[in-house]
């Protein structure tokens, strides 16, 4: 096995890629795709998992579909920067289903909010509600997405890039 500094080699690089294109990829498929048996591929697979490559399986849903059709950023600026107030807001954003995700950032402001909603309304109201509720909070500014142009998770893990 060609290994890299990074533990993988240039199967490991191809099952990571077919499975985040399709986490839902038969292993008999996967280790055709691959060319290695089936138990070999399974082998990789749970390597792969334990060492923490893979950090689980889930189905992407459509958000239109669902009731939450409006997409909205929320820069976030705290009053102060102090670990406990870190904290805090960490801990009131990670209960809040509305919020998808949030990264503490560097630049003119702390944290980056992206929040779905079924409507202007229903983010209003979640601004109002949860959103100035949260500890800490000092400014925050709103985006909504007015269109979706690219919507993914798909590292890019070509094996040039991934091996060298």
């Amino acid at each position: 096995m060609e290994d890299s500094d990074h533990g993988l080699d240039r199967i490991d690089v191809q099952i990571l890629d077919l499975l985040q294109r399709d986490g839902r990829l038969p292993n008999t498929k996967l280790a055709e795709a691959v060319s290695l048996s089936p138990t070999a591929v399974l082998a990789r697979v749970q390597r792969l998992t334990r060492e923490q490559y893979i950090l689980g399986y889930e189905a992407r849903l459509n958000p239109r579909k669902l009731r939450a059709g409006l997409l909205v950023f929320v820069e976030v600026l705290l009053d102060r920067t102090t670990p406990n107030v870190f904290n805090e807001f960490k801990a009131a954003i990670a209960v809040r289903p509305e919020i998808m995700e949030c990264h503490m950032v560097a630049g003119g402001f702390d944290y980056l909010l992206k929040t779905r909603h079924h409507d202007m309304e229903a983010y209003r109201e979640f601004a109002g509600r949860v959103l100035w509720e949260l500890p800490g909070i000092r400014e925050t500014r709103t985006f909504a997405v007015m269109e979706e142009v690219k919507d993914s998770m798909r590292l890019d893990i070509r094996p040039g890039r991934v091996l060298d």
